[in-house]
């Protein structure tokens, strides 16, 4: 009795994305410049408190703290456009 041949299946290829849809990469200087405002953020806070809020700018006092917190969300906000 003949035996009979086995199929070759087609695989299923993955659609290619169209040109329009293709996701833009960051440039390269996008992830150091975000941690680095990170660091920099962190730093001016600890300065601040560790000088009792006379240091970094002497002169005005407290706001150095919303100064330092504005320098981190900068930061997160470079987080949503990171890809």
């Amino acid at each position: 009795m003949p035996t009979s041949r086995s199929r070759k299946k087609n695989q299923p290829t993955p659609p290619k994305p169209a040109s329009g849809d293709k996701e833009e990469l960051n440039p390269t200087w996008w992830v150091p410049v975000m941690v680095t405002l990170f660091i920099v953020g962190l730093v001016y806070i600890v300065v601040t408190y560790l000088s009792s809020s006379q240091y970094p700018l002497p002169g005005i006092g407290a706001w150095n703290l919303a100064v330092g917190f504005a320098v981190i969300m900068a930061g997160f906000i470079m987080t949503m456009r990171w890809r």
